[in-house]
C-alpha cells in the first residue's frame, strides 16, 4: 500500500461524484433517459475497466490501460478529430478520459518512485568510497579490468583508424599475399605506436595517481547520482502538488496538493484533467526532447480525445524512453554490479577449491571422525547433564527416598548410640562405686544421661586409672574406658553429621535447580544460536525491519529540517517534498511488516498529515515527533 494508492482512490472518488452530479442535472432537465446507443454502452465499459476497484491494486496493468485508451480516441475504429455533439456522451468521455489519466498519473508515479528510491544506495555506496583511503584503492582494484578493457579498445580502434588511412590497395596476387605479412607487420606497429602515444599524452596530462584518478571518478558518478535524484525527486513534488488537484471536501482532497492549486475556481474538473495530461507530458520528456517536440495541448481548450491521444503518446513514446534514459544513467553512474564487486574473492576462491577439496579427500576419515566423537560428546551432555539432574529434580519434588540428599546412612547413628549406651552401662555395673549393684532405676538414670551426653560413671572410672597409667593399661581398665571415649566421639560426630544432614534436606529441592541450571543454560543457549543461524531468522528480520524504519524516520527528519522553503507560508521546495513522499512510500511498506493492525489505520492518518505540504514545514515537523512518540513501542 502506497501514498500513490490512497490519491489514485480519492481522485476516482472525486471523478464519480463529478459524473453522478451532471448525470442528475440531465436528468432534472431533460426528463426520463432515452435508449443507450453503442457508443455510451462502450464509454460505461470504459468507465467501470478503469476505476479502481481493487484497495489492493487500483492500478491496472499497463497494456489494459493503452488498449481502453485506444478506445477513447477511436469509434468505430475511426479516430475522433472533434468533440462529439452529445453532452452525455461528452461527460462519459471526459470522465472516462479523467479516469485514464488518474491511471496514467499512478504509472509515471510508481516508475518515478521505483527508480528514484534505489538512488540513495548508490548515493551511500560512492559516500562510503570517499570516506576511506583504503576503500578507494579496492574500487580501483575492482574497477581494473574495466578499466584496460576500454583502454584496449580505445588503441584497438586508433590503430585501425591509422592502419585503414595508410592502406594501399595491391593489383597482383603475389602483392597481395607479400602484403599480409608486412599488413600485420603494419598494424602491430601501430598498436604499439598508438600505446606509446597514449602512455605519453597520459603521462603529460594527467600527473595523478591511479588510486587519484579512482576517486575524482567517484566524485563524477556521485554528482551524476545527486542531479538524477534532484531532478526526479522534483519531478515527483510537481505532480502531487499540481496534477488532479480537485476541489471539495478535506477528506476527497489530494494531500499534496498546494492551497493556490485547490482553491483556483477558474477552472472546472475537464480543465484540470487536461491539465494534469499535460504536466504529464511534459514530465515524461527526455532530457534532449525540449526543443525537438513541442507538439502538445491548451488545456483551457483541449477536447477529451487530445487529452486521450497525448496520454498515448506518453506510454508509448514519453515513459519508455524516460525509463530507458534514466536506467542507462543509473547503469553508468551508480553502484557497480555485483560481478565488478566480488570478482576478486571469486576467482580466490576458484583458484583455492581444487587445494580445499584435495584437504578435505586426504582427511576425509579424521573428519568423520571428528563428526562422531562430536555428536557421542553432543548425547553424553544431553543425557548426563539435562535429562538425569532433571530426572533427580523431579524425584526430589516427588519425596522420592533414592533422591533425596544423605551424607549418611538412615540407620547407623542410632545403632553406634544404642552400643555406647551397652558399654557405658555395662562399665558402670561392673565397677560400681560402692560396690553395691545398682537397681533397675539407676540402671536406666544412667542410660538416659548417656543419651543426653553424660559419661560420669566411664569418666571417674578414666579419672582413677590415670593415676598409675602403665599399671592399669596392663592390669586396668585404662583402655577400656579409652575405647568408650572413642565411641562416645564417634556419637559426636555423627550426631554432627546428621544435623549438616538434615539443613541439604531441607535444600534439596534448591541442589536440584543448581544441578540443572548449567545444562540448560548451555542448551538454550546453542538451541537460540542454531535457531538464529539455520532458522527462519524472523528475528533477526523483525529487528532489521524496525532498523529500517528507525533510519527511515531519521531521513524524513533530516529532510524537513534542511529543506529549502519555496514561499513565506513555509511550504518546502518540490525537491524536498519529492523526497519526502520517497522516504514516506518505504516508511509505509516497512510499517506493515513491523506495526499492528489495530494501530495502521492510525498511523496512516499520521502519514498522511505529514504528507500535507501546504500546512508548512512546521506542522509536519510536529506530525513527525507525534510519530516518533505515538509509536516508539513498536519502532524499537
Amino acid at each position: 500500500m502506497s501514498f500513490v494508492d490512497d490519491d489514485l482512490r480519492r481522485v476516482d472518488a472525486a471523478l464519480d461524484k463529478f459524473q453522478l452530479r451532471e448525470a442528475e442535472e440531465r436528468v432534472s432537465t431533460a426528463g426520463a433517459p432515452s435508449s443507450e446507443d453503442p457508443r455510451t454502452s462502450q464509454l460505461k465499459a470504459v468507465v467501470r475497466a478503469l476505476s479502481t476497484t481493487s484497495s489492493s491494486r487500483p492500478l491496472i496493468r499497463r497494456t489494459r490501460l493503452r488498449s481502453l485508451l485506444g478506445q477513447l480516441a477511436k469509434r468505430d475504429g475511426v479516430h475522433i478529430e472533434v468533440e462529439t455533439a452529445s453532452p452525455s456522451i461528452a461527460n462519459l468521455e471526459w470522465v472516462a478520459t479523467g479516469k485514464a489519466t488518474v491511471q496514467v498519473y499512478g504509472l509515471i508515479l510508481n516508475s518515478l518512485l521505483d527508480r528514484t528510491i534505489p538512488l540513495s544506495e548508490s548515493i551511500w555506496y560512492w559516500d562510503d568510497l570517499l570516506s576511506s583511503y583504503a576503500n578507494i584503492v579496492l574500487y580501483t582494484i575492482q574497477t581494473s579490468p574495466l578499466r584496460f578493457w576500454r583502454q584496449a579498445k580505445e588503441v584497438y580502434a586508433d590503430a585501425r583508424h591509422k592502419f585503414r588511412q595508410g592502406q594501399v590497395l595491391q593489383t597482383s596476387a603475389r602483392d597481395a599475399r607479400r602484403t599480409v605479412t608486412a599488413s600485420w607487420r603494419e598494424f602491430y606497429a601501430l598498436v604499439q605506436n598508438s600505446v606509446q602515444e597514449r602512455s605519453l599524452a597520459q603521462a603529460q596530462t594527467k600527473i595523478l595517481s591511479p588510486f587519484s584518478i579512482a576517486r575524482v571518478e567517484v566524485r563524477r558518478n556521485l554528482d551524476h547520482i545527486r542531479y538524477l535524484r534532484k531532478s526526479s525527486a522534483s519531478a515527483i513534488g510537481r505532480l502531487v502538488r499540481e496534477c488532479l488537484a480537485f476541489g471539495g471536501p478535506p477528506e476527497d482532497r489530494k494531500r499534496g496538493a498546494l492551497v493556490q492549486v485547490l482553491d483556483s475556481e477558474d477552472d472546472d474538473w475537464q480543465t484540470i484533467i487536461a491539465r494534469t495530461a499535460y504536466l504529464l507530458d511534459i514530465s515524461t520528456r527526455g532530457m534532449h526532447d525540449d526543443g525537438e517536440d513541442s507538439t502538445s495541448i491548451d488545456p483551457q481548450t483541449a477536447s477529451s480525445t487530445e487529452v486521450a491521444a497525448l496520454l498515448i503518446k506518453v506510454l508509448d513514446q514519453r515513459l519508455p524512453k524516460q525509463e530507458q534514459e534514466t536506467t542507462s544513467l543509473r547503469l553508468r553512474y551508480g553502484k557497480p554490479s555485483r560481478l565488478v564487486r566480488y570478482w576478486i574473492p571469486g576467482v580466490v576462491l576458484l583458484l583455492s577449491g581444487s587445494t580445499l577439496l584435495r584437504i578435505f579427500v586426504n582427511r576425509r576419515a579424521e573428519i568423520l571422525q571428528w563428526f562422531r566423537e562430536l555428536g557421542q560428546t553432543t548425547i553424553d551432555f544431553w543425557m548426563n547433564w539435562v535429562v538425569e539432574p532433571v530426572k533427580k529434580l523431579i524425584g526430589t519434588i516427588r519425596h522420592d527416598e533414592q533422591s533425596e540428599i544423605a551424607i549418611q546412612s538412615r540407620d547407623s547413628l542410632r545403632a553406634d548410640r544404642e552400643s555406647l549406651e551397652r558399654m557405658v552401662v555395662d562399665f558402670a555395673v561392673q565397677h560400681p562405686e560402692d560396690g553395691k549393684g545398682f537397681t533397675e532405676a539407676q540402671v536406666a538414670e544412667i542410660r538416659a544421661k548417656v543419651k543426653e551426653g553424660d559419661l560420669t560413671p566411664v569418666l571417674k572410672a578414666y579419672e582413677r586409672e590415670m593415676q598409675s597409667p602403665i599399671k592399669n593399661a596392663i592390669m586396668g581398665d585404662l583402655i577400656r574406658t579409652l575405647l568408650i571415649q572413642v565411641q562416645k566421639t564417634k556419637v559426636d560426630v555423627e550426631v554432627a553429621i546428621g544435623g549438616i544432614d538434615s539443613i541439604l534436606k531441607s535444600q534439596e529441592l534448591l541442589f536440584g535447580f543448581v544441578g540443572i541450571a548449567p545444562g540448560v543454560l548451555i542448551s538454550y543457549a546453542l538451541f537460540q544460536w542454531f535457531g538464529s543461524a539455520f532458522g527462519g531468522r524472523r528475528g533477526l528480520r523483525q529487528g532489521q525491519r524496525k532498523g529500517e524504519a528507525i533510519r527511515l524516520i531519521r531521513n524524513i527528519d533530516r529532510t524537513l529540517t534542511s529543506s529549502e522553503i519555496d514561499n513565506e507560508e513555509g511550504i518546502i521546495s518540490e525537491e524536498h517534498h519529492g523526497l519526502l513522499l520517497c522516504e514516506v512510500h518505504l516508511l509505509r511498506q516497512r510499517a506493515l511488516q513491523v506495526l499492528p493492525r489495530n494501530v495502521m489505520r492510525e498511523f496512516f492518518e499520521d502519514l498522511d498529515d505529514l504528507l500535507d505540504v501546504k500546512q508548512g514545514v512546521n506542522r509536519q515537523i510536529q506530525v513527525l515527533r507525534r510519530v516518533e512518540w505515538a509509536y516508539s513501542k513498536w519502532l524499537r
